[in-house]
């Protein structure tokens, strides 16, 4: 990916949402809540360690009354209606109304668990997405989905509700271990297999150079390029009931690597493997063209992700999580599958595809020896 002569514009609008990315917006916070989200309270949900990070910052760029700040601790093991509950009472219990507006200042986790705080709270209330992982900036930021987790599965209690604004501020991902790097740029693997073969292209060609400088101008084009993707999907489906299923491709078998791992997989590194999978089992089934599968899985390998299964993770498990994804209909789980680099099938199907579970635990069986 090469660097930019000009930059790229920063500012893009998904339905009443606006999006920012530029870096130093972290000192910006409070000036853009206050006028997407304008509240007489401000509460900033995060983890202990993006707290120690930027907590006094955002904190400081606000005006008025200092923010409330509530804090969990870091993993998706935290990601639960426990959790939720407990951020509820605190806002209670701190007096929190109606004209109350939250701030999401982490990575998925909080994104995910925060907004659903927002959605719930008092019937809904404003909220401001500040994503500070790769994972969270390009793709789970973005659409409006919020959720916690469930001892049968990954998001299975949550909401659709728009944030009023996403900033994102690639100067947080100087303080991100690379192996969460290397975990977001699954999601932009992801985004170019399912709509654009040339930005696969680049994103292939990138990686995994980029991941070593991510306040660089070519991390900016990456987040830039998946946001607008991602955003163009969503603005056609916002409710998920046809295109905005191909945005599940790694899902189906990601999500139940993940919790089959106990969390102990980043989310990315599960669906990276999911991606994998779900591309050898496009081609198993003749649905993809020959090839697809082997380009995934050298992008994948080479940005220094997993490719399969932690071998202790058994395939009649895996496959029995899949039933209790939320795209399990009947019983039966769906899978977003590719044609080629950029094209997905089921465009006559609302864009799933239905799969026999034989086939499935063929490809898991394949993987795990």
């Amino acid at each position: 990916m090469v660097a930019r002569r000009q930059r790229a514009p920063t500012a893009l609008r998904l339905l009443d949402c606006e999006i920012l990315v530029e870096p130093g917006l972290l000192g910006s916070i409070g000036a853009v809540a206050e006028r997407v989200a304008p509240a007489h309270r401000y509460v900033i949900v995060t983890d202990d360690t993006v707290a120690g990070h930027y907590g006094t910052r955002v904190v400081d760029s606000f005006t008025g009354a200092q923010p409330l700040m509530l804090r969990i601790p870091p993993g998706e093991s935290h990601k639960t209606r426990l959790t939720w509950a407990s951020l509820t009472d605190e806002m209670l219990d701190a007096g929190c109304g109606r004209d109350t507006t939250v701030i999401a200042l982490g990575g998925g986790v909080v994104g995910d668990l925060a907004g659903f705080v927002a959605a719930t709270f008092m019937r809904g209330i404003p909220f401001v997405q500040v994503p500070t992982t790769l994972l969270a900036m390009i793709d789970a930021s973005i659409g409006g989905k919020t959720g916690v987790d469930a001892p049968a599965g990954k998001n299975l209690v949550g909401a659709f509700h728009q944030p009023s604004a996403v900033v994102a501020d690639p100067h947080a991902l100087a303080t991100l271990p690379l192996e969460h790097r290397r975990a977001g740029a699954a999601e932009a693997i992801k985004h170019g297999v399912i709509t654009d073969a040339a930005y696969f292209d680049r994103v292939a060609a990138a990686l995994p150079a980029l991941l070593h400088d991510p306040a660089g101008d070519a991390m900016h084009e990456l987040i830039i390029g998946s946001v607008t993707i991602k955003a163009g999907i969503v603005l056609g489906d916002e409710r998920e009931r046809g295109m905005r299923k191909i945005l599940n491709f790694g899902h189906t078998l990601g999500h139940a690597i993940e919790t089959a791992s106990d969390y102990r997989l980043l989310h990315g590194e599960a669906i990276a493997i999911g991606m994998v999978l779900e591309a050898s089992l496009a081609e198993m089934i003749g649905v993809a063209t020959a090839g697809i599968a082997e380009r995934v899985r050298d992008v994948v390998a080479r940005t220094g992700l997993p490719v399969a299964p932690p071998p202790t993770l058994s395939p009649e498990r895996l496959l029995a999580l899949t039933r209790t994804d939320k795209k399990a209909r009947a019983g039966s789980a769906e899978y977003a599958l590719p044609l080629t680099i950029g094209t997905m099938a089921g465009a006559d199907t609302q864009w799933s595809v239905r799969v026999r579970d034989d086939d499935v635990l063929a490809v898991l069986r394949a993987a795990s020896r």
